[in-house]
């Protein structure tokens, strides 16, 4: 670890890839891809990986051309989430840390030297950025494992009165933004993994095609002995949000959310935790059609 003269940063030189998985992405890609040449200056050791879901639109041909330099890889089908970040993963050295973006993600100047130097402590699995909204306020990005009493406080109350009570998912507390701290997990739209996590944790589980899948993992870092840590001087914007506008992706989270309930969970307890969803969805089914769709998945035998 040496000073970059001029920017008060360290210089890390632990090998990273930037892996960031694409489907149908191009109005959003190169927002991400031109944010990443300044926040790069003082990362030496460094590759940038597009990962492919078969998009139809000119994702990769946009990652080819970018003069920042990126390797496309072309998965041929659309496996999700995990399964793009499991493919790129396997063309990196075991060494190398690995940042995960999701396209909507644009980088500050800085923001990955910060995350690189907290990723060299030993006991680290998963370093994750303070992450801001499009007009600069800091997004609610931190959370906590998901319970029986958080899901039934996220129906009852909603899940920012929730949130600001302490008994929700969401951690709202703005001073809990403020500092560096450990968490149970955060969104995993900008993730760091550390080498030592990918050594003892292994690969993503493909059985989540889009949401839980960043739950799980960092579950997994932490039962290895592992901690996930949010770094709040390493910043970026995520413009996000797209499961709040679709009725898909709310039905998708809403299922993967009870599949990953139920694994740690038994019968009766992961039945009260789906009836928590069943009456938020209830209780808010006429405002639009994303809460019906969370209140169908719920119901629904495939669900359970």
């Amino acid at each position: 670890m040496r000073n970059m003269e001029g920017t008060g940063l360290a210089v890390i030189n632990l090998p990273l890839s930037i892996v960031i998985v694409t489907y149908n992405s191009a109005d959003v890609l190169v927002g991400l891809l031109d944010s990443l040449a300044p926040a790069l200056r003082n990362v030496p050791n460094v590759s940038i990986i597009v990962v492919d879901n078969d998009s139809t639109d000119d994702s990769t041909e946009i990652a080819e051309h970018h003069p920042v330099g990126v390797r496309v890889l072309r998965t041929g089908r659309n496996g999700g989430y995990a399964a793009a970040i499991n493919a790129a993963a396997a063309t990196v050295a075991p060494d190398a840390a690995i940042l995960v973006l999701n396209p909507d993600i644009r980088l500050l100047p800085g923001s990955v030297s910060r995350l690189l130097q907290r990723a060299i402590e030993p006991d680290i699995g998963v370093v994750v950025p303070q992450m801001r909204d499009l007009d600069g306020t800091i997004a609610m990005s931190l959370r906590r494992e998901p319970s029986l009493l958080r899901m039934w406080a996220h129906a009852l109350l909603g899940p920012i009165r929730a949130a600001r009570l302490g008994t929700g998912e969401l951690i709202a507390d703005a001073a809990a933004y403020r500092r560096s701290r450990e968490v149970d997990w955060a969104t995993g739209a900008a993730l760091l993994i550390t080498p030592q996590a990918r050594a003892r944790v292994g690969a993503w589980d493909e059985s989540f095609f889009l949401y839980s899948e960043e739950v799980d993992y960092q579950r997994r870092v932490r039962t290895n002995g592992l901690r996930v840590v949010y770094e709040p001087s390493a910043c970026v914007t995520h413009i996000g949000g797209a499961y709040m506008r679709s009725p898909m992706l709310a039905a998708l989270m809403t299922r993967n959310q009870i599949r990953y309930f139920r694994r740690h969970h038994g019968r009766v307890e992961t039945t009260l935790f789906r009836s928590a969803i069943i009456v938020f969805g209830l209780l808010r089914a006429w405002k639009s059609r994303t809460h019906r769709a969370v209140l169908r998945a719920a119901i629904t035998p495939n669900s359970q």
